[in-house]
């Protein structure tokens, strides 16, 4: 048996988010482009994401994989095309293929968000020993963002940077058992992030 963990089409991925989905700890294979459009599907057992695979890209094989992995409990599928059609296609090849609907993936479940402001000179070094992307730079608001499963994280970095263009994405883990956003910007961008992210989840229907 399958368990069908998440199933994400994002649309119109955004600059800053696809350049992240590009760096080398998450594009394992093709990286995407700002503008296309994606798909992440998240099943356990870890290694059914193969099958996924071999189901996604037999019906439709131009589709690019950006990221194949898997970890202890769970398997991960990033693919990405230019239109959603082909991935609405392979979409539904899955979905048939596990005897699934989209609806039987688990709902976004929002453990924790908050707003600091002013981050603080020692803060902000802190924090960018470990950062993947952009750098935290001591004044400005940093919004921090959890939840779960981990793989939300991905949309809500992307519709969190439509409606704030300006912001900066400073951190997106989206692997793990849970999810993690650190984005930085004015008090309005992260005001505005932070409750788009909270309205986007609230949509996503899901098993509890």
């Amino acid at each position: 048996m399958t368990e069908l963990r998440v199933y994400l089409p994002i649309e119109d991925l955004q600059p800053q988010f696809a350049a992240y989905l590009s760096t080398p700890t998450r594009a394992r294979a093709y990286p995407p482009f700002r503008g296309q459009n994606s798909l992440i599907i998240e099943v356990a057992p870890a290694l059914s994401i193969h099958r996924i695979t071999d189901l996604a890209l037999k019906v439709a094989p131009d589709l690019e994989p950006g990221i194949l992995f898997t970890e202890r409990q769970f398997g991960l599928l990033e693919l990405h095309a230019d239109t959603m059609e082909e991935l609405n296609a392979a979409g539904k090849a899955i979905l048939r293929g596990i005897d699934a609907k989209s609806t039987d993936q688990l709902a976004p479940k929002v453990l924790y968000h908050d707003i600091i402001e002013n981050l603080s000179d020692q803060h902000a070094i802190i924090l960018n020993r470990s950062r993947d992307g952009s750098i935290l730079v001591p004044g400005v608001a940093m919004l921090i963002y959890e939840m779960a499963p981990a793989l939300f994280a991905c949309v809500a970095a992307n519709e969190a940077e439509k409606v704030a263009p300006n912001l900066t994405i400073n951190d997106v883990q989206m692997m793990g058992a849970t999810g993690r956003i650190f984005m930085s910007g004015t008090l309005e961008d992260m005001t505005i992030a932070r409750n788009r992210i909270t309205e986007v989840l609230g949509k996503i229907t899901g098993r509890t």
